[in-house]
């Protein structure tokens, strides 16, 4: 278990370091042509090279709303669920620490948005809350779709962090304009903190919507399966 909570810690870090990090940090160079293209890609590398690092020993979750879907579908102990959110969270909060470490560093720094999520004035396009509150829900059923469906023993293995992180490259290509893309409790909870204001007052659409829809998602997934 202790391996595993480590594992889920770093590829949670990794996760925000790598994703968060090429939106406060490669995105300030726009003329090198980053862009959402760039952020979405990164987010989506980070799960692909950390899934086939960690991925056989702790499982490769990251995030809460995906330990809640696998726990809802019955492919992860009832038990393990609350010590994996609070490492990841942590391995989170850890990488936002960094970040700001790093990003700060720069004369005439501001922290700006910092890459958190939001809604309504702080969307990147100004989508409302219930916009916000659809897509992620939305986005966060299909992911632990994915997830479920490129981990079953009915696909060739091995290619499931493939899926998985092109998966989530697409999810940020779609929704970055809309809330920044959350989808993950964990990676917003650290970006707010640094934020604070605006970031924390809105942070509690970004656990209610991932969950719920990870949750959805489990239960979707169980029931195609056993219809299958």
């Amino acid at each position: 278990m202790q391996k595993s909570l480590i594992a889920e810690f770093l590829g949670t870090f990794w996760l925000v370091f790598g994703g968060c990090g090429s939106a406060v940090l490669a995105a300030a160079f726009p003329e090198l042509g980053i862009g959402f293209v760039g952020v979405a890609f990164a987010f989506g590398l980070t799960v692909l090279t950390m899934a086939y690092a960690v991925g056989g020993i702790s499982g490769g979750h990251f995030n809460p709303a995906v330990t809640l879907g696998l726990t809802v579908a019955g492919k992860f102990a009832k038990g393990h669920l609350l010590p994996y959110i609070v490492v990841q969270v942590a391995g989170a909060i850890v990488a936002a620490g960094v970040l700001y470490l790093v990003a700060s560093g720069k004369a005439g720094f501001e922290l700006g948005g910092f890459a958190a999520n939001g809604y309504g004035e702080h969307s990147p396009g100004g989508y409302s809350l219930l916009s916000a509150l659809v897509i992620e829900v939305l986005l966060s059923l299909f992911f632990i779709f994915i997830i479920l469906g490129s981990t079953s023993s009915r696909v060739p293995a091995g290619f499931a962090p493939i899926a998985i992180g092109l998966a989530l490259t697409l999810i940020h290509l779609i929704s970055i304009p809309v809330t920044n893309t959350s989808v993950n409790p964990a990676r917003s909870t650290g970006q707010a903190l640094f934020v604070g204001g605006w970031a924390l007052q809105q942070l509690w659409l970004f656990w209610v919507a991932p969950l719920v829809g990870g949750a959805l998602g489990g239960i979707v997934w169980k029931a195609v399966e056993n219809d299958s």
